[in-house]
């Protein structure tokens, strides 16, 4: 993929240097020791993208920036009202307002209300949202896990994440695993489109897309400092500078995070990201996102047993204190925007990112005959199953992946006698690689080991979507769409490892094996404007997400009969406001599964073999959204405003499965599917005063779920099984902004009562939920 790399790093640079003709070093000399012209830059990008070496990243980016800031060439004038906006693909294109055409339920968080939350990660974000269930792994946020209307939040795999319109899973069609997620503290807001508009996305249409904005370039010379620190030696450093020059705009944020320890986990950050609009013509745009992600953190899969949580004397012990993760995560993106003419737009946006996640766990046993025993023992050995038996050896799980696509979407408003339309179309090619190692070492710190595992897994995958939006009057407005997707995909295991007679066993292989699937995707739904203020809603659309790679083709090399997961996904609902202090949205929503697939991953808490068809599975209920403005209603001069989101939610097997468990077969028809609580319920009252005070109270509620296919309600000894009861946080947060200025100081309590609580009994044990939090910050625009 090396030659792909520098194809879409040259096609970039190409573009750019179409505006900027002078050389680098005509304004940074010293820059010429790296790259003397911008035709070179592309070997540079390719250092940057496939070795991830920080300096030459940075190095590059402030030469380049300098060069960008000197040169201020005014061919053409500059358009103010749209000089702020990046070309980038959006999911909501209204992102205020009624949204009185957008073809399903939606929810959105902008800057000024996750200021008033001081989130330390963006699972608090979410759990703002209608039909977003957020199961906490770490405590710290860095790998969400995110769940939409009952499908299983396992590394959020159900859910088709976006940052600034780009994929950021790791191989969004063969593991889309959110290993890392974007840091909410460097966004501007994020929004959540259900419903059929998420066939313009793709490749998941069944749960939902989610969107993380960041800033995009400002008019005027902006620059951001934002501090935070709390419990746990934690720290949230934020730089960001913004301005445009001439033609050219842009928006450089630099993210520094950290902590001893946040609940289990202690963790450093560092996160680098460049926004640069590039106004080429009066009716042509670029816009070029760079970034750079690394994390270090002790992130662990083993959790507490039964009898550990029951002593409630060892919440947040560390249990395997030379486990570590590494992640880096290197992303460049450009987006071209042409408007032919007033009614046409045409906007091609290419991709590129690599991420190396990188794990050293150390391994354990429920057993106390295990080999290799390092004698260090937790839990209650007196119960079997109770104690976990810490073993003097690791292993390495060692994967990279690299993503390459591009996708030009068409946007044409016309009319067809005498109604108006807007038609949406476009295409996307995309390649996607994975290489996976595993290496067994002799000491539980062993830096590294043997390597017993080595494939690579490809794949390829080309779509086409078109969507129609019809408007017969003023009031009535219908979308209908359709969308294409063909994948293919191989699995080349080079070395493994296999057991005869017990004796674990190495060998070099060439198994190679993989298969390939083509789905139709239609979706229709239909807008009726009640009255100018309100609005009816429906849809209905086939859900999709294709099978992870790993899964459909086994250790041996046979291709397993695993589909790809499919959906009918129907909505039905009501948005508006009144008055202008009550804002709402009502939805009532289906999703019914010909194949839900379901998680048996050592992330999930399964074996480790992968996914299994799961059969049908039927999910049902109801979200409600409302905003009521209580200082508009009753004409206080203090802003006090109340919101809440709440999802009623009923998902089950509804179709007869057998389970063997023991010498006894088991139907699980009618029962829950896991981790999908029947409710959750998120409420947030914030007051602000004219003087510049504030403060929010947000209180949350989750009901009771099941942790596995049976129901089981009685808790296991290891601590992997069991219903995880009903619970509520409430966190409170001051904020203070210095009349006449823009600095803001604020002061935020998590989890205020210190409500102990599970929230989840995977991968590997129990995980408590974060005690309670303090943290003070302060926010400074200039």
């Amino acid at each position: 993929m090396r030659s792909a790399w520098c194809g879409l790093s040259t096609t970039i640079l190409a573009a750019i240097q179409t505006t900027y003709v002078s050389g680098i070093s005509d304004f940074f000399p010293d820059c010429t020791i790296i790259f003397p012209d911008l035709k070179n830059m592309h070997t540079f990008l390719e250092i940057f993208l496939l070795h991830e070496e920080t300096n030459y990243f940075l190095i590059g980016i402030v030469c380049y920036l300098v060069n960008t800031s000197f040169a201020q060439q005014t061919t053409w004038k500059i358009d103010t009202a749209n000089s702020i906006e990046m070309p980038q693909i959006k999911i909501i294109s209204k992102r205020n307002g009624l949204f009185n055409t957008l073809p399903g339920s939606v929810g959105v968080v902008n800057q000024a209300e996750m200021l008033q939350t001081a989130p330390i990660s963006g699972n608090e974000i979410f759990k703002r949202i209608t039909g977003i269930h957020v199961v906490e792994e770490e405590g710290a946020g860095l790998r969400m896990n995110l769940g939409i209307r009952g499908l299983d939040p396992d590394r959020s795999r159900s859910v088709l994440v976006l940052e600034d319109g780009v994929p950021v899973a790791l191989n969004p069609y063969g593991e889309p695993e959110l290993y890392y997620t974007p840091l909410i503290d460097r966004m501007a807001g994020v929004e959540v489109l259900k419903g059929s508009g998420q066939l313009l996305f793709g490749p998941q249409t069944i749960g939902g897309v989610v969107n993380f904005i960041t800033k995009d370039p400002p008019l005027n010379t902006q620059r951001r400092i934002k501090l935070s620190v709390g419990n746990g030696g934690y720290l949230s450093g934020l730089l960001s500078y913004g301005a445009t020059y001439g033609n050219v705009g842009l928006q450089v944020t630099y993210l520094h995070k950290q902590a001893n320890q946040l609940g289990y986990t202690g963790f450093n950050t560092h996160d680098f990201s460049t926004k640069i609009k590039f106004k080429l013509s009066p009716k042509s745009t670029l816009g070029i996102k760079l970034g750079y992600y690394a994390e270090e953190s002790n992130s662990t899969y083993i959790g507490l047993t039964q009898s550990m949580y029951d002593a409630a004397d060892q919440d947040f012990v560390l249990m395997a204190p030379d486990d570590k993760l590494l992640i880096k995560r290197s992303s460049i993106s450009a987006t071209l925007q042409t408007i032919f003419f007033e009614k046409l737009q045409l906007n091609t946006t290419m991709y590129a990112y690599t991420t190396a996640r990188n794990w050293q766990r150390q391994d354990f046993s429920s057993t106390s005959s295990s080999s290799n025993l390092s004698g260090v023992v937790w839990g209650d050995t007196s119960i079997v199953g109770g104690a976990v038996f810490m073993r003097n050896q690791n292993a390495h799980r060692n994967r990279a992946f690299e993503v390459l696509g591009v996708e030009p979407r068409l946007k044409y408003n016309y009319a067809i006698y005498s109604f108006n339309a807007e038609l949406q179309a476009g295409a996307r090619l995309h390649i996607e690689k994975a290489f996976e190692q595993r290496l067994n070492g002799k000491k539980s710190d062993a830096s590294s080991g043997e390597m017993v595992e080595d494939e690579i897994r490809t794949g390829k995958a080309a779509s086409a979507f078109v969507q129609n939006t019809l408007h017969v009057n003023r009031q009535v407005a219908i979308n209908a769409g359709v969308r294409v997707e063909h994948y293919t995909y191989d699995r080349n295991i080079l070395r493994n490892s296999f057991s005869i007679g017990g004796t674990s066993l190495v060998r070099d292989t060439n198994i190679h094996a993989g298969n390939q699937l083509t789905s139709l995707l239609p979706g229709i739904g239909i807008n009726v404007n009640v009255s100018k203020n309100n609005t009816l809603f429906a849809g209905l659309h086939r859900g999709f997400a294709p099978p992870r790679v790993k899964d459909a083709v086994s250790n041996q090399g046979e291709v397993y009969a695993l589909d790809a997961e499919q959906s009918w996904n129907t909505e039905i609902g009501t948005r508006g406001h009144f008055n202008h202090f009550l804002e709402y949205e009502i939805t009532l929503f289906s999703m019914n599964f010909s194949n839900q697939i379901i998680p048996v991953s050592e992330s999930s808490g399964g074996t480790g073999t992968g996914l299994v068809n799961g059969g049908q599975t039927l999910h049902q209920g109801i979200e409600i959204a409302y905003l009521l403005d209580m200082g508009k209603l009753f004409h206080t001069k203090t802003k006090l405003t109340w919101k809440t989101n709440m999802t009623l939610n009923n998902a089950v097997f509804n179709q007869d499965r057998f389970i063997k468990v023991g010498a006894e077969v088991v139907n699980i028809k009618g029962n829950k599917t896991p981790y999908a609580p029947d409710y959750y319920l998120t409420s947030a009252i914030n007051a602000m005063l004219k003087f510049g005070l504030g403060a929010q109270i947000t209180a949350q509620w989750v009901g009771a779920q099941y942790t596995d296919l049976l129901n089981t309600t009685l808790p296991s000894a290891d601590g992997r099984i069991g219903k995880l009861q009903a619970y509520q946080i409430f966190d409170v947060n001051l904020y203070y902004t210095i009349p006449k200025t823009k600095v803001t100081f604020n002061t935020a309590v998590k989890n205020m009562t210190n409500e102990r609580f599970i929230t989840s009994r995977r991968p590997q044990g129990i995980r408590v939920g974060n005690p309670r939090f303090l943290s003070v910050g302060v926010d400074v625009n200039f």
